[in-house]
């Protein structure tokens, strides 16, 4: 979908029939995604559609793959850089139906795709459950975070995850348990097979209140102590490279506090790239380009990138 060009949208009143076909679903035109993530930049895309049940999702996915236009999914927008064109087609957003949690016995947990890791953190929290203190302080929803095994301080969602209910084009809806799920550094199968995250089961194990939620504020601390959480970021912006840490490299290159047009290397973490307020995606990327070349020649370390990068160019702006 990256690249997705005039020519894959077959039918030039596609948004209307969209409309028409899922007439239930909420649908927005031309949304800025500046307005959707937490880089606070990015063009607009051509329809943010929000559905509300796996019917919906179905709906709406089985009209976009006939009508030839592309679509994405996302989340909370707290891994993602667009580019300033915006996107051309459709992003699926899971509504707010989607954001629940189920407490079963024997620290069995369910819970939507779209809640946040934060809010279910605390949730289980309540309930004297252990497992997911690390992701307190994680920046997205749980589906976002199951498709890439979102993780910090040393756990990550492989731990916990134990089934996942997806809707895959052409399919349905599809159970992956465990090792279906493929779960590696930052990845999933679900990034290959185009699936839809609804709904996740945790195994958990009983904990004590209080001991759960002082982890819980330690990691918060550490994370307000070391992260510029203050700034429009889309998060750590570089995978750790083996037996390294990424903001260590680039902070070794002398690159803490570079700044191409308004994007800025944290002064405070350099693992981090933030907004400075001006911040365009052409920017950033420039930026992200700057310090894969510059830690390479210092260290030969290439930097992958742990951030989704998506939609086009601005033709203004090449």
């Amino acid at each position: 979908m990256e690249n997705a060009g005039d020519e894959l949208l077959t039918n030039p009143d596609w948004r209307k029939g969209l409309a028409d076909r899922c007439p239930q679903v909420r649908m927005r035109l031309d949304v800025p995604m500046a307005e959707l993530t937490t880089f606070r930049l990015g063009g607009p895309v051509d329809v943010l559609v929000e559905p509300e049940s796996p019917e919906e999702v179905a709906a709406v996915v089985d009209y976009l793959d006939q009508a030839g236009v592309p679509w994405m999914v996302m989340g909370l927008g707290s891994n993602l850089i667009v580019r300033d064109g915006g996107i051309r087609g459709a992003v699926i957003r899971l509504g707010k139906s989607f954001a629940w949690v189920e407490l079963a016995e024997e620290g069995r947990v369910a819970a939507g795709a779209a809640i946040s890791l934060s809010e279910l953190s605390k949730r289980v929290g309540e309930a004297g459950l252990s497992g997911l203190e690390f992701a307190i302080g994680i920046p997205g929803s749980l589906g976002g975070a199951v498709f890439m095994n979102a993780g910090a301080y040393d756990g990550e969602m492989s731990q916990v995850v134990r089934e996942v209910t997806a809707f895959l084009p052409g399919q349905g809806l599809v159970r992956f348990k465990g090792d279906d799920l493929c779960f590696g550094y930052r990845r999933s199968c679900l990034q290959n097979r185009k699936a839809i995250a609804l709904a996740v089961q945790f195994q958990l194990r009983p904990g004590d209140k209080e001991e759960i939620f002082a982890k819980m504020a330690d990691l918060t601390a550490r994370r307000e102590a070391k992260q510029p959480l203050e700034m429009p970021s889309a998060g750590s912006v570089f995978k750790r490279p083996p037996g390294h840490f990424a903001g260590g490299l680039i902070e070794a290159a002398g690159l803490k506090g570079l700044k191409v047009g308004g994007a800025q290397v944290s002064p405070k973490h350099a693992g981090f790239i933030v907004n400075t307020g001006t911040a365009t995606a052409k920017d950033v990327l420039q930026l992200i380009a700057t310090v894969q070349k510059r830690v390479f020649e210092h260290s030969g370390l290439w930097l992958e990138t742990e951030v989704r990068v998506v939609g086009e160019d601005s033709q203004n702006n090449p």
